[in-house]
């Protein structure tokens, strides 16, 4: 899907903030839960280092609260000016209620609407669409966007494919009109959204998976025994998923911007494993763009990566006004949502 850059108004994003779990889990801490494995075996298929793990007491709206409030703060906005909240998860606290409305409440966010999407690791942009989609509308419009994933609650220490690799933590950004453009304005066309792409492949849902816990297959204690609450990945699938389409929809993304991928700074992608980001930058034609990494100390934390990796990037003082940073995220359903903008310094002071 083409969200259409015909946007009057440019839309960019005004902070960002994240936020990881205080404990951390090392390479040797897996090993010792996860058989056939060592440390050396995981940091040379993974990049993977260390990883976050959640306190027994913290949820994925606890998580998504500290990266919305660092957000708020970078971008000046106090939380009852907020219009939206819109939380990616596919680990929320309960399938009742949202948990954006927990977080809503959390940060006394009172006026805002809030909702939840449930695209996995794609979620965050493709939360960033719909937030563009709004301000767009109504240029007045601040939305708060929240990545937040406690996977680490879901995975199966027996099955080395998978608990390898995840972590848990929450990234955000509040998305508003571009500072001092006006509607137009030849100054403001370059700034901020240039696109974002959305794409969905329903045909390759199994490749990732928690197959019971919903109408299918309700909670039950066959369905607990057998582990069907448990993630499930096709490793090797999910890499020839991410390697046979990603790179085309960037290339397309980008030639309808008027871009190519020499133009890229900054490429912020899904950290889904260090090796497969790698080989996905090689394919894509971006060997010359930063290319973001977070993951060695962070993992993969699902909707998490890209806005952590985002705010990372922002607050290293890597971004620099006017880079050229291309977002990256894929994974479950299977879907995968890439956005291109022309980054502006978050300048606070939005009351």
């Amino acid at each position: 899907m083409n969200t259409d850059r015909t946007h009057a108004v440019p839309v960019t994003v005004l902070g960002t903030g994240s936020y990881l779990p205080e404990r951390v889990v090392t390479n040797e801490d897996v090993v010792a839960r996860v058989p056939n494995t060592s440390a050396e075996w995981i940091e040379s298929r993974t990049g993977i280092l260390q990883r976050r793990y959640a306190a027994p007491d913290e949820a994925a709206s606890d998580l998504a609260v500290h990266a919305a409030r660092a957000a708020l703060d970078q971008a000046g906005l106090a939380p009852d000016r907020l219009d939206f909240v819109i939380v990616s998860t596919t680990t929320g606290d309960a399938p009742i209620p949202a948990t954006s409305s927990l977080v809503q409440r959390a940060l006394g966010a009172h006026r805002a609407a809030c909702f939840d999407i449930n695209i996995a690791c794609t979620g965050f942009v493709t939360a960033l669409a719909v937030a563009r989609a709004f301000v767009a509308l109504r240029p007045e419009t601040k939305a708060l966007v929240i990545g937040t994933d406690v996977y680490t609650r879901f995975v199966d220490f027996q099955d080395r494919a998978t608990s390898v690799l995840f972590g848990d933590g929450a990234g955000a950004a509040v998305v508003g009109a571009l500072p001092g453009a006006d509607a137009g304005a030849e100054t403001g066309t370059e700034r901020g959204f240039l696109d974002i792409e959305l794409v969905g492949r329903g045909d390759a849902h199994e490749l990732i998976a928690m197959e019971a816990g919903g109408s299918r297959r309700p909670a039950s204690a066959e369905t607990v025994a057998d582990g069907g609450h448990l993630l499930r990945m096709q490793g090797r699938g999910v890499k020839d998923f991410v390697l046979d389409n990603v790179p085309g929809i960037l290339a397309d993304l980008l030639k309808r911007c008027g871009h190519e991928a020499s133009d890229v700074h900054h490429f912020v992608p899904h950290q889904a494993n260090g090796r497969l980001v790698t080989e996905l930058a090689a394919a894509s034609g971006l060997d010359g763009a930063h290319t973001h990494l977070p993951l060695r100390h962070s993992g993969n934390i699902g909707s998490a990566s890209v806005p952590v990796a985002l705010d990372e990037a922002n607050r290293s003082g890597a971004l620099r006004d006017g880079d050229l940073v291309l977002l990256a995220g894929f994974g479950a359903g299977m879907a995968v949502g890439a956005g291109l903008l022309r980054w502006s310094a978050p300048q606070g002071g939005i009351r």
